[in-house]
């Protein structure tokens, strides 16, 4: 059996299985439409990537160029990349459960790593969601203060959220 892990860019054929694992991950937020996911992957194509072990797909992230200010509301029906995007928003990263402890995870944070040096930003941003800020701050990530109107637009990730970001120089 076959056990290599691999990581490629996301098309649209692997949305029935991202759907299939953000259903396993995710219990404390309404799950994105299969809508939401489509018009992230086509606005980015080459900032969402798949994770696969022996070509079953075990997770993925969706990232967008974007503006640290205003991240995008959860479940938004349609995206459009900002005209002068200032960060590389890590918007989901999910691993399938029996795919935990392979690796997968670090290999597309990696990647992430990679094509934020790549587009040449300088910060990566992020809401952690579900308890999860201990797993991003262990990768450079750290909270940042938030307005007002900020918590508000954070409000629809849920309870106990927190906005993170991450300086490219700690790559």
């Amino acid at each position: 059996m076959d056990n290599t892990l691999t990581i490629r860019n996301m098309n649209g054929k692997d949305l029935t299985a991202v759907l299939y694992i953000q259903g396993e991950c995710y219990t404390e937020i309404e799950p994105e439409s299969k809508g939401s996911f489509s018009s992230k992957l086509l606005a980015s194509p080459s900032t969402c990537f798949v994770a696969c072990v022996g070509g079953d797909m075990v997770g993925y992230l969706i990232s967008l160029p974007w503006i640290i200010a205003a991240p995008p509301m959860l479940n938004a029906p349609d995206c459009e990349i900002p005209a002068i995007p200032d960060c590389l928003y890590l918007h989901d990263l999910a691993i399938a459960p029996t795919a935990r402890k392979t690796g997968a995870g670090q290999a597309l944070v990696n990647k992430f790593f990679s094509r934020l040096q790549e587009l040449n930003f300088h910060r990566a941003m992020l809401i952690a969601v579900q308890a999860s800020a201990n797993y991003w701050r262990r990768r450079g990530f750290h909270s940042v203060n938030t307005t007002d109107s900020l918590r508000e637009k954070l409000s629809s990730y849920g309870e106990g959220v927190d906005y993170m970001e991450f300086h490219a120089e700690n790559v």
